[in-house]
């Protein structure tokens, strides 16, 4: 089964354009380093009525709306090694200073895939 790396994060609205930018180019570093699938949602119907909506859980401030993203690789093993070589990529270190978002606010983890359809 594949292992998944899952990120949600705000994102202010004025940023988007630039963080799509951002996450082209780092989709692209990922590929080419192996990663499987790289995919990055902007929030579209947030207001659900049941359950823990994400608004609620990550408490976008006004004019942010919600990323939610994931990598895809073969195992845990693979997601080392590719996330290795992607770390070391020298295009990284191009990235902006300032990102288009808050890091601290972005949440993140490792994921073993329990269901495949």
């Amino acid at each position: 089964m594949s292992y998944v790396d899952g990120y949600i994060l705000p994102v202010p609205r004025k940023h988007l354009a630039a963080y799509k930018r951002l996450a082209g180019k780092a989709g692209r570093i990922w590929r080419e380093h192996g990663a499987l699938d790289y995919r990055e949602c902007v929030g579209d119907d947030l207001s659900v009525k049941f359950g823990l909506p994400f608004a609620k859980l990550v408490k976008p401030k006004a004019g942010e709306t919600i990323m939610f993203s994931w990598i895809v690789f073969k195992s845990r093993a693979h997601r080392d090694k590719v996330n290795a070589k992607v770390m070391a990529d020298k295009r990284l270190q191009k990235m902006p200073k300032v990102m288009p978002f808050d890091i601290k606010r972005m949440s993140y983890g490792g994921f073993k895939t329990l269901v495949s359809a």
